[in-house]
């Protein structure tokens, strides 16, 4: 589209051509309202990978899918091999970029965010400490001693995409304040998962290979201190790092998170300088102006456009725009693919009440239901009555509830550690993926109504 009606500063009169994502450049958003607008748009293609993968898996498409994600893929380099299924791929190496760019959010939380306050972090880590700590024990309890005792990791995570998809359906009847809330309590369940994997689903160490782990990650650090600011060094050694953990026995994916926190976190200019220097760029990038002539055919203005694009980067931070740049392939492509590939579960409906029943799906569906609520809600309330942490302004203890009953949405995270838990275990895995899938539906919904009825009308 052209428009004609703009005039230079001498009046003459120019042409503006925009094409339709050029009017993204007037809309400011902030890293949070981005954030949250990715994981709404991407929990709505999670659910329909989701429910792709449990169409395939329960048609005459089962056998077919079966191959698909068990389809070998390798490489070779001189003699030396590395071959994995597909699931493997996807589950141990494209989900190490999910982990980057949780670690990417944490460290930004901890720096600048929600976490960064202890006052304000106070609540969503509590919360987040209840919501995993009941879950696991109830789990725990109820498998005792039996063949799924192992899974008591399954029930500790959420699946943030889906929370936060289902919180904004009710956008602008809950505070903005609560998405906040839920974004800061499920970053630290996150973390609480990290720490889980590392340190409860590992099972043998090679020690050798954990040694060359640790000196990437020296290095990594090198990187950081001495300044260097470009993606590229640390993405090297972030692969060589997570080979070096595949082979150790400690979960590749922890490969990822180890290589955000080394992000730099720093801008090179100061923000002041910046301004001033690009106001002064501004003034020149005019007065180069000749009417009629595209900036294609302006050497001036062409390199003055080029060098206010490297000023944004160096205003910016490496964590921040890796932040933005990563979260939307993670969140478009990674976990929809995992999704396909892992939610692919064979119900039996001849069989359903067995399967219900089992003391696994019973543990998962109570610690994600029950555990979640209890550990989130309950220690909320009983952090505030002790006066270790104050409920955020507009917030009442209710919708509290409700977000401690979305939390129960355990999907992406749930599955992941279900595939740790029970490898080797198809029958036990089956119905820990039941639980999760009918625990993620019972808590979206009552979440959803929870908060629903106790949140206000908005007024036009």
């Amino acid at each position: 589209m052209v428009k004609n009606n703009n005039s230079d500063q001498n009046g003459v009169k120019g042409k503006i051509y925009h094409a339709p994502w050029e009017k993204s450049f007037d809309k400011v958003v902030t890293p949070l309202e981005e954030f949250i607008h990715n994981e709404t748009t991407s929990s709505r293609l999670l659910m329909v990978c989701a429910l792709l993968a449990l169409l395939a898996a329960n048609t005459a498409l089962a056998g077919t899918y079966q191959h698909f994600i068990h389809t070998p893929i390798g490489m070779s380099i001189a003699g030396w091999t590395l071959e994995k299924s597909l699931q493997h791929w996807v589950n141990d190496g494209l989900m190490a970029l999910f982990f980057f760019v949780v670690g990417l959010e944490l460290k930004r939380e901890i720096l600048v965010g929600e976490l960064s306050d202890p006052k304000q972090a106070a609540l969503p880590i509590i919360a987040a400490i209840g919501g995993m700590a009941i879950p696991a024990l109830l789990y725990f309890a109820i498998n005792y001693g039996g063949e799924g005792q192992m899974g008591w990791g399954i029930p500790m995570a959420t699946d943030i995409a889906f929370a936060i998809g289902v919180l904004v359906l009710l956008a602008g009847r809950v505070p903005k304040t609560l998405i906040t809330f839920l974004v800061a309590l499920a970053i630290v369940d996150d973390l609480g998962a990290v720490v889980v994997i590392a340190l409860f689903y590992t099972e043998t160490i090679v020690w050798e290979a954990l040694v060359f782990g640790l000196a990437f990650f020296v290095l990594l650090i090198i990187f950081n201190v001495v300044g260097i600011r470009s993606p590229l060094p640390y993405f090297l050694i972030g692969l060589l790092l997570w080979f070096a953990l595949l082979k150790s026995g400690v979960h590749a994916t922890l490969a990822g998170v180890i290589t955000a926190l080394t992000i730099p976190a720093r801008p090179k200019y100061d923000p002041t300088l910046f301004s001033q220097h690009v106001k002064d760029l501004i003034k020149r990038f005019d007065a180069s102006y000749r009417p009629g002539e595209s900036i294609m055919n302006n050497q001036e203005q062409r390199a003055i456009v080029q060098t206010l694009e490297n000023g944004v980067h160096q205003v910016g931070t490496p964590l921040q725009r890796l932040e933005h740049n990563m979260h939307m392939p993670v969140a478009f492509i990674v976990i929809p693919l995992f999704a396909f590939i892992n939610a692919g579960i064979p119900i039996d409906f001849s069989t359903i009440g067995e399967t219900i029943s089992h003391p696994i799906t019973v543990g998962v569906m109570t610690g994600l239901i029950v555990g979640k609520f209890l550990g989130i809600a309950g220690l909320s309330w009983l952090a505030i009555k002790m006066g270790l942490a104050r409920l955020p302004e507009g917030i009442s203890m209710m919708q509290i509830s409700g977000v401690a009953l979305l939390a129960g949405i355990g999907f992406t995270m749930s599955i992941f550690i279900a595939e740790l838990g029970f490898a080797g275990q198809p029958e036990s895995l089956l119905m820990a993926k039941t639980g999760i899938l009918f625990a993620s539906v019972i808590a979206g919904v009552a979440g959803y109504l929870c908060l629903l009825l106790s949140s206000k009308k908005p007024t036009n």
